[in-house]
């Protein structure tokens, strides 16, 4: 008999039929998802990361925008240091629009009556006049908006709710802010430019511009800034009035700012944690790439007989392809659809749990931007893992379908590796372009590039290491050691699937831990116990007088400025700053000094002498002079006070700043500053019993100084980390995510390579608990051998960040670092001995008669 294969109606070998691939395509999907369940949760959890980030920072920054009015406190600013506008530019501004004053300093609150007496706080004094605030509302903690909170000023003064919780400051007390006395009038519950004004040591106290004379705060050198806020009228263009102010007054030495950035500095610290959580994201959703490889490739071996059923009938192989890329890219979609849609209502999630936490309100709203981007980047990595698989899925050979599983699978053709790995080079490349800053995001995607490859080649090397280990004597034992290399196992994959996210975690729990350390320990043997701030040059003797025998002094005269010329070219004409430059935005403490300062290592230069009495000359931080291409010989142009001084680069110094000292970056020669108004800076450690005294001493000797304890500041420090540690516990928790979905997917894949095996070795005599305890050998090596990879990975990458990036020593908590491995292997361990109890459980007999 002569019998030939003939192509069924409607299949060609020459050319895909479009339609006949979509009918197979819907009756694929009509039969279930299968193993492609992993395929939509591993892309479901990166998509859901990056659309959750992005929407975050997006709701963020539209809150920064659509409040910059409020947050600014007006359309535009004109911010000074350590003076008032002169007459002429006060003409100028309040030609531009209604304008209100603001003076923001430090000052100490001493309670006089009521549960606070006695007592004191260090808070951000702030003198409003009656215009207060030109654009959105203030409100008190009993109720009551802007007309509320005028009327409360004028009879006394507002302080923060802050103030009640911690010194038990109410309604009617009197409390004192340097020589003068006020009652309490209000309790402030809403600032409207509260965000716009960075970091605060204290709690805000507001009072009246016309009290703050009395209070003898504004002495020559106080460190104070005046705001002027201006309200255009409609329709002005508010970069017109910045650029009027600028060329009339170009020598002024201000800052101006307007609505469209109130805030700079929120919205710099946004974008680069946005930036950092979305790479970390983004490499979260290539970890979920092996498992829609690994998916894909286990619903395509269940597929291998409809694969060659098809190709015997005359399917070509571009028709399997293109098929079955349908099926995948249905599921993909509809997952990445479902993922955005919930990373869309993280904003809304955020503002509900930690709304308070939040610099700004955020904007809810949809944000298609992020969420399109997202969806894009979770399409493009599932294209580039599921490529490979498919290709070999349509290189099969219709002979398959009468050989079972005894052919190994073809290779993918070269074409199809080289689409893939396009694919993943264009991820990279729009990465690295919707960046703001491209060379932290080629540095980070190329060290996460090469973590994976080298968790690849780790996985590699322990599947041949296991395999080139000595037979063990027990049964079992060897049975465990065989499963980690035998055909089919997913070592590789999973050591690469848990390993990333396991690192992330233990490099966190090391940075945490060591900065934790940094400031139990070694804060308190190299920092002093309390800065004090704005002592006036003429109460010098009352202060080191109020200071107790036996303590540490260190006093430095201080002014403050900001640089607005790098050798003769105005800060604002320079080109390309770089980031990280931050010696060039805002003012700059100031200082003079005859000798180098302590904990301070000249690096180039020379130091001036004693008794130098030349041209103006100036010390800069070696780091910020490297960032701006600066040199000995160089010129910085200083606005002191509103006086332009230009001075030359005498020397280059290493500043140590962990001293927690007065560092200073620019400190000048000690005849150029001499002469002007200043005050002093001092840090002061009494001996332990008089510590909780000395605050009351320095007040009742001068009472318009602040009192900074160390420990407050390392507080707020520490608070802040443990914020960002949640945001990039957070990203990082993806990955983890991921690698679990791909371990459930392994463990599901060899499902039934497992119950043959059961049954075999049941049928040899093995007891269920015998088959358990081989498994929980199996999978709690496998378990310690992830978790070693991650806690070597993660203690290494932690250790360069803290030794090198910040300078830190590496001290970390290892029982706590060992907890979060130990976790991950244990977890490990739980979810292998509940897919093989699931596999023992099948019956013998069923099993042997399917054979």
């Amino acid at each position: 008999m002569n019998l030939e294969l003939r192509p069924l109606p409607g299949f060609t070998r020459a050319a895909i039929d479009p339609r006949l691939s979509l009918r197979l395509a819907l009756r694929e999907l009509r039969g279930g998802l299968g193993h492609l369940r992993l395929l939509a949760v591993c892309l479901f959890l990166g998509v859901l990361a990056l659309a959750g980030v992005g929407s975050l920072a997006a709701a963020i920054t539209a809150g920064l925008a659509r409040e910059g009015q409020s947050i600014l406190g007006g359309d535009v600013e004109v911010r000074l240091t350590q003076r008032f506008p002169t007459p002429a530019e006060r003409r100028a501004i309040a030609a531009a629009g209604v304008t209100s004053d603001v003076v923001k300093m430090r000052a100490m609150l001493r309670g006089l009556s009521g549960r606070a007496a006695g007592r004191e706080l260090l808070g951000e004094l702030k003198a409003v006049d009656p215009r207060w605030p030109l654009y959105g509302e203030a409100r008190l903690a009993h109720g009551g908006g802007n007309a509320e909170v005028r009327r409360a000023l004028g009879e006394g003064a507002v302080v923060a709710t802050a103030f009640a919780e911690q010194l038990g400051v109410a309604v009617g007390d009197r409390i004192a802010l340097g020589e003068a006395e006020f009652t309490v009038t209000g309790l402030l519950a809403a600032e409207p430019d509260r965000a716009g004004e960075g970091f605060a040591l204290g709690p805000t106290i507001l009072i009246g511009i016309d009290r703050l004379e009395a209070t003898g705060l504004l002495q020559p050198g106080s460190l104070y800034r005046s705001h002027t806020r201006i309200r255009l009228p409609d329709g002005r263009d508010p970069a017109d009035v910045v650029e009027r102010l600028e060329a009339a007054f170009p020598e002024a030495g201000w800052r101006l700012a307007d609505r469209r950035d109130g805030a700079p500095g929120v919205r710099r610290f946004v974008e680069r944690l946005a930036q950092f959580l979305a790479l970390v994201s983004l490499t979260a959703l290539a970890v979920a790439g092996v498992g829609v490889s690994d998916g894909v490739r286990t619903w395509l071996d269940r597929k291998t007989g409809t694969i060659a059923s098809l190709k015997a009938c005359g399917a070509s192989s571009a028709l399997v392809v293109c098929t079955y890329l349908l099926v995948i890219l249905a599921v993909g979609v509809a997952a990445a659809i479902l993922g955005a849609a919930l990373g869309a209502l993280v904003p809304a999630i955020v503002v509900r749990l930690a709304g308070d936490a939040m610099p700004v309100p955020p904007a809810l709203g949809l944000y298609p931007g992020p969420l399109l981007v997202a969806i894009l980047f979770g399409l493009l990595v599932a294209l580039a893992f599921a490529l490979p698989p498919l290709a070999r899925a349509g290189a099969l050979p219709a002979q398959r379908l009468f050989r079972g599983a005894a052919e190994p699978w073809p290779w993918p053709s070269v074409r199809a590796t080289l689409v893939s790995a396009a694919l993943v080079l264009l991820v990279v490349v729009l990465a690295i372009a919707l960046s703001p800053e491209k060379l932290f995001a080629l540095g980070f995607l190329a060290g996460a590039l090469g973590l994976l490859l080298l968790l690849a080649g780790l996985g590699a090397a322990i599947r041949r290491a296991a395999a080139a280990l000595p037979r063990p004597r027990r049964a079992l034992l060897r049975l465990a050691v065989a499963n980690l290399y035998r055909p089919g196992a997913m070592t590789g994959q999973l050591v690469v699937a848990l390993g990333l996210g396991l690192s992330l975690f233990a490099a966190l729990a090391v940075i945490e831990t060591s900065f934790a350390a940094e400031l139990r320990r070694t804060v308190p043997e190299r920092a002093p116990t309390f800065f004090v701030l704005d002592i006036p040059r003429e109460a010098e003797p009352a202060f080191r007088a109020a200071v107790p025998a036996g303590s540490e002094l260190a006093l430095v005269p201080s002014l403050r400025g900001p640089i607005t010329a790098v050798n003769g070219t105005p800060v604002t004409d320079l080109k390309a700053v770089p980031e990280g430059a931050w010696v060039l935005r805002g003012d700059r403490g100031l200082t003079w000094s005859a000798t180098l300062p302590e904990g301070n290592r000249l690096v180039a230069g020379r130091w001036w002498p004693e008794d130098y009495a030349g041209p103006p000359l100036v010390s800069m931080d070696a780091e910020q002079a490297g960032l701006l291409g600066l040199e000995v010989g160089d010129t910085l142009t200083v606005s002191v006070l509103g006086v332009e001084l230009t001075a030359r680069i005498a020397s280059l110094r290493e500043i140590r700043w962990d001293s927690l000292g007065f560092n200073f970056v620019l400190v000048f020669d000690p005849n150029t500053l001499a002469g002007a108004p200043y005050s002093f800076m001092a840090t002061v450690s009494p001996p332990p019993a008089l510590e909780a005294a000395f605050p009351a001493r320095v007040g009742a000797a001068v009472p318009t100084a602040s009192v900074v304890r160390v420990k407050d500041v390392a507080g707020q420090v520490g608070a802040l980390l443990r914020q960002v540690g949640i945001a990039v516990r957070s990203a990082a928790s993806v990955a983890v995510l991921a690698g679990l979905a791909v371990l459930v997917g392994a463990i599901a894949a060899q499902a039934r390579t497992r119950i043959y095996d059961g049954v075999i070795l049941k049928t040899l005599g093995a007891t269920r608990r015998q088959l358990l305890g081989s498994a929980a050998l199996e999978y709690a090596g496998l378990g310690v051998i992830v978790a070693g990879i991650a806690l070597g990975l993660g203690a290494l990458f932690a250790w360069v960040v803290l030794t090198r990036v910040f300078e830190l020593g590496f001290q970390p908590h290892w029982p706590t670092v060992l907890a979060t491995v130990a976790l991950g292997a244990l977890v490990t361990l739980v979810l292998g001995l509940l897919g093989a109890a699931r596999a023992l459980a099948a019956p013998v007999a069923p099993v042997l008669r399917a054979l």
